[in-house]
């Protein structure tokens, strides 16, 4: 197989018994329940994009087999850089920018991994071998990654060795002959119960001591003894499309990941034990660039769309000619260029891979747009929530166009211009879906954090920042104060 179908994709998720957990609950097939099936059917449909003859060519590129996914192949040049965005784009636009992992994302890292092996190598050339042809595996059956990165929130002035239990954050118990045995728990899986396999790795964080909790590796999501444990889902299944047009489709079911003694073969164990290199990975392998390249697609894409509502809202009842409300909306339209401009920039400051063999997107525009983005989502919400004021909080429900009160409905929710009340009604329930609702405030919330801690982020920015050039100036311009003695003699003696 090579690029598979929404077909495909959704027989595999049928005939893979998974432990799935919402409500109580277990889930014996995530197609078709209620809380899953449609955003299962969105990412079908992504997967269906890659063999539309008008996107075909943009969503694949050739591969050792056939046709693989194009964010599996390694960039050689600029040109390639901007064949990914554009790939990115096709899916993001696709979902509106509201999936946060859709597969490109996780795509994206395992070509990080593949790209520099040398580091998996410092720990053994096994592992650099498992990373390649695991890359190789998930690209040549175009699988759906998930990923949990972050430790459960119990105790954080604690490490993760110090935990009042041994294996509350996820650890290695035990190497065997066949692999490492995995327990404990880690957050935050979104999408998980749709995906095909999950993949571990560490931020940088670990102290010396938490060696059991460095490890790397991937296990399909079926694996015995790996359990999802959903948060409360915004849709049930119950919500209407025009009530609810986004939680309606685009819900991301995250998921606690319970790991109950799992096995990990040891062709699928990339690093563990070393708490050094797992700290060093996110930078080593020069993953932040490759997911930061999607993940300001997206972005760009999800700040238009955001904008987009703005302004139509605006216009909707003609408050767009108040300078205030210009204002609030050129804010938005600054903040969504911004990102724009930050994703060529890397693109054009690319730099080349340590092997010599392909090019990355430069890191500090994406680092930047990482923090832009964490700031201005937010605030795009607050300002569509301002616009739309208390008409927000008072639509009709698609019940009331066809009951007794209809012709009230139709005259009393009209628009400016003509705007007839469906029209008004559908924008304001998808702006309240967006900024309002509990669907929209996760999105916010997500946003928020996506690349971390903004106040972190924000501090490793200064930390990392190559202060020179800017320094340089500083000391120019002080140059030209000089001594204070000399200075106030000229000065009088002038």
């Amino acid at each position: 197989m090579t690029v598979r179908t929404g077909a495909q994709y959704l027989e595999r998720l049928r005939t893979t018994p998974r432990e799935v957990w919402l409500r109580g609950e277990r889930i014996e097939d995530v197609t078709s329940h209620p809380a899953l099936r449609r955003p299962i059917q969105q990412i079908a449909a992504l997967y269906d994009m890659q063999h539309d003859p008008q996107f075909r060519d943009v969503l694949t590129r050739p591969g050792p087999h056939g046709p693989v996914g194009t964010a599996f192949v390694a960039p050689t040049s600029y040109d390639d850089l901007v064949a990914r965005r554009e790939a990115y784009r096709v899916w993001s636009e696709a979902t509106l920018g509201l999936m946060g992992r859709s597969p490109d994302f996780l795509n994206t890292t395992l070509l990080a991994f593949a790209e520099e092996p040398g580091v998996f190598a410092r720990l053994g050339q096994r592992y650099a071998d498992n990373v390649a042809r695991y890359h190789a595996y998930v690209r040549d059956n175009d699988l759906f990654l998930t990923h949990a990165l972050i430790t459960p929130q119990i105790d954080r002035s604690r490490s993760s060795a110090e935990q009042a239990e041994e294996f509350l954050h996820m650890g290695v118990v035990a190497e065997t002959a066949d692999g490492l045995i995995v327990r404990g728990a880690r957050m935050l899986a979104t999408l998980a119960p749709m995906a095909d396999e999950i993949i571990i790795y560490n931020l940088p964080g670990l102290r010396p001591g938490d060696e059991k909790h460095a490890a790397v590796f991937a296990v399909p999501i079926e694996t015995p003894g790996l359990r999802l444990i959903c948060r409360e889902p915004f849709d049930d299944g119950t919500r209407n499309a025009f009530d609810h047009p986004l939680s309606a489709h685009f819900e991301e079911a995250d998921a606690l990941v319970v790991f109950d003694d799992v096995l990990v073969p040891w062709d699928r164990v990339f690093l563990h034990g070393d708490v050094a290199l797992a700290n060093a990975l996110y930078t080593d392998t020069n993953l932040r660039q490759h997911t930061a390249h999607q993940t300001g697609v997206r972005g760009l894409v999800k700040m238009q769309f955001i904008t987009g509502v703005a302004m139509a809202l605006a216009q909707a009842v003609k408050i767009d000619g108040f300078l205030h409300v210009q204002r609030q909306l050129g804010e938005l339209i600054a903040a969504t260029e911004t990102c724009r401009a930050l994703i060529r920039a890397a693109e054009v400051d690319l730099e080349t891979s340590a092997s010599g063999r392909s090019v990355r997107p430069g890191f500090l525009p994406l680092q930047t747009l990482r923090m832009h983005l964490s700031g201005c989502y937010p605030k795009a919400a607050e300002v569509l929530q301002t616009l739309g004021a208390g008409g927000l909080l008072m639509m009709p429900s698609a019940a009331d166009f066809d009951s007794p009160i209809g012709a009230d409905i139709a005259l009393y929710f009209q628009g400016a211009d003509g705007l007839d009340a469906t029209q008004r009604v559908r924008l304001y329930k998808l702006a309240w879906d967006l900024c309002g609702d509990g669907f929209g405030q996760r999105a916010v919330q997500y946003e928020r954090y996506y690349a971390g801690d903004p106040v972190r982020l924000y501090s490793s920015n200064y930390l990392s920042y190559d202060k020179a050039p800017a320094l340089r100036l500083v000391d120019r311009a002080l140059a030209l104060a000089g001594d204070p003695r000399p200075a106030v003699t000229a000065a009088a003696r002038s």
